[in-house]
């Protein structure tokens, strides 16, 4: 599985406005919900669940709300670049403005570690992050992910 497989274009959102954190999640939640055919409850209950542990804003502006689902057969993901940054409750203290949700299966014998690795070592890289903040568009911010090496495998 690529990075691509796991945030194609449908699933990429440019300037999502939203009111915080919470209103983050469900959004996202939602939107994860109806791209995969369920219900949204149980995945923002899920990630939920994980923020409790501690948030999964992971510095310099990045977010990796990630959760395991029962049911699920394979990682999916959407990714957001936020109109307005907001706190996250980051390890740095930093407001976040770009978001990859990945849900995960419940097994954890899958490649879902190794997603997860994938998408945060790459949107942590500095040419990355400034592609995907000074795209213009969906488009933009898909091809920022192919242009820099996303495509391919990760």
């Amino acid at each position: 599985m690529t990075v691509d497989d796991l945030l194609p274009a449908d699933r990429v959102i440019c300037g999502l406005r939203t009111a915080g954190k919470a209103a983050l999640l469900d959004d996202l939640a939602r939107r994860a919900a109806l791209a995969l055919g369920r219900e949204a409850a149980p995945i923002r209950a899920a990630l939920a669940a994980r923020e409790s542990l501690g948030s999964t804003g992971i510095g310099d502006g990045i977010a990796l709300p990630h959760a395991r689902l029962d049911g699920l057969d394979r990682p999916f993901g959407l990714l957001a670049r936020l109109r307005d940054p907001l706190d996250f409750e980051a390890i740095d203290g930093c407001p976040v403005d770009l978001v990859a949700l990945l849900l995960l299966p419940a097994d954890p014998r899958d490649v879902s570690v190794t997603a997860l690795a994938c998408i945060a070592r790459r949107l942590r890289d500095p040419d990355v992050a400034v592609a995907l903040r000074t795209a213009r568009d969906v488009p933009g911010l898909h091809a920022a992910l192919r242009r820099n090496g996303l495509g391919a495998g990760g």
